[in-house]
């Protein structure tokens, strides 16, 4: 045996070792090293990554433990379902027969007390009355009579019911149909009494919903009013990109992040119900969608002091002279101006562009996007979500610049337009 690891192996260690190494030399063999280059188009950088065997093998085993337990837990799931089902019913028919039984048993409960109290006064009159005639004594004594057998037929059922579990009630004798009809008629008086102050609740509820739907509607209408505002200010810039504030609205209650929150779900109601409740719900709908409208528009300026240098739209180019459009609007500032975010977003880019210099773009949501450039310092990376406020850099005159500035853009679905009702107040 020696002489056999000897002669083939260099060490007992490669001996103990060889199937091991024979394994990974097959894993190598499947999944063989694997080099692949990403071009990141805006910045013109070729970036290169290794996948080495181990980590191929090792997100092949993943993928396979994954399709295993896909498979498992559909099969669990399809199996087991109906058994759960199954047993889920017979729990509520099992509730069901209790909640039954305990009602059933209150109500005996309380007839034989009424009983054995009418037993116990016919038994007082009975001894305690020294001149009670013949005639009522012997009327006592079949009241007496009746009143026994009554008892011994609640005892009767009372046992009937906590030993049987297959009890239901069974009236065969004139006597069960005369107590039942006795406990039939308490339970109805009571039923009466139930029913009464139902109404009166039914009626102060109905009370209580007319004032809130007015109140409500009353509240939503004003203020969807004040937030109508501020969007009234950018229609003709929005109609311009062929959008109107119903669309707007309808998009931005169907959007979601982690900043606005999640998406809003519109009530709505039978056809056959009040029409005023579909109006309330139409209303509130319309107010969530206005206020999340004007949480998430970047409306306003990027920077505490306001003071525009070069608007949008066509002007002489300051290093050649002649007319070129502009695609955004200059802000006067020194080197290191706080620049902040205008709404809540995140930021999609941030990094050098040509011609913009250092810059940083947010998504808004919509379709929105804002754009700073000519950053001398960027105070955020991509992947951020930023709130209102947010310094996100510093002002500079990186790029193509003639001095310190910020350039700013809003885009719609990656175009420009002019952003100036957007920034300013009408």
């Amino acid at each position: 045996m020696i002489n056999f690891i000897t002669r083939y192996f260099t060490s007992l260690w490669a001996f103990i070792t060889s199937p091991f190494r024979a394994i990974w030399r097959l894993i190598v063999r499947i999944f063989p090293p694997r080099e692949f280059t990403v071009m990141d188009t805006p910045r013109g950088n070729v970036y290169t990554f290794n996948q080495s065997s181990f980590w191929r093998f090792t997100r092949f085993c993943g993928k396979i433990g994954l399709i295993l337990w896909a498979s498992w837990s559909t099969y669990v799931f399809v199996y087991h379902r109906p058994l759960l089902q199954k047993r889920t019913q017979q729990l509520e028919e099992a509730r069901s027969t209790h909640a039954r039984h305990m009602s059933e048993l209150q109500t005996y409960l309380a007839k034989y007390n009424e009983l054995a109290r009418n037993l116990n006064v016919i038994d007082d009159k009975i001894l305690n009355t020294p001149d009670l005639a013949q005639s009522e004594k012997d009327k006592l004594m079949n009241s007496r009579i009746k009143t026994w057998g009554e008892l011994d037929f609640l005892r009767a059922r009372l046992n009937e019911m906590f030993s049987d579990e297959d009890f239901a009630p069974e009236y065969v004798r004139l006597s069960e149909l005369s107590t039942e009809y006795e406990l039939t008629r308490a339970e109805n008086e009571e039923l009466k009494k139930r029913n009464n102050q139902i109404i009166e609740s039914m009626i102060t509820v109905a009370d209580a919903d007319a004032m809130i739907v007015d109140t409500v509607s009353t509240m939503t209408s004003q203020n969807t009013e004040e937030l109508r505002q501020n969007i009234k200010k950018i229609k003709s810039t929005i109609a311009n990109l062929g959008l109107s504030e119903q669309t707007l609205v309808s998009k931005a209650n169907k959007y979601s992040n982690p900043l606005v929150g999640s998406a809003f779900n519109p009530l709505e109601f039978d056809g056959e119900m009040d029409e005023k409740y579909q109006k309330l719900a139409d209303n509130l709908e319309l107010w969530h969608g206005l206020r999340r409208l004007n949480e998430m528009l970047p409306l306003g300026a990027p920077v505490e002091q306001v003071r525009i240098t070069s608007n949008y739209g066509t002007r002489n180019d300051p290093f050649t002279g002649k007319p070129k459009k502009h695609r955004g609007i200059d802000f006067a500032g020194k080197i290191g101006t706080e620049l902040m975010a205008v709404a809540p977003g995140r930021v999609v880019s941030a990094g050098e562009r040509v011609g913009y210099g250092t810059t940083v773009e947010i998504d808004h949501g919509l379709g929105f996007t804002t754009l700073y450039a000519h950053l001398s310092q960027i105070t955020v990376s991509r992947g951020d979500w930023v709130r209102p406020g947010t310094v996100i850099g510093l002002g500079g005159s990186s790029g193509r610049s003639t001095g310190p500035h910020l350039h700013y853009e809003i885009r719609y679905k990656g175009e420009q337009f002019d952003p100036t009702k957007f920034v300013k107040e009408q």
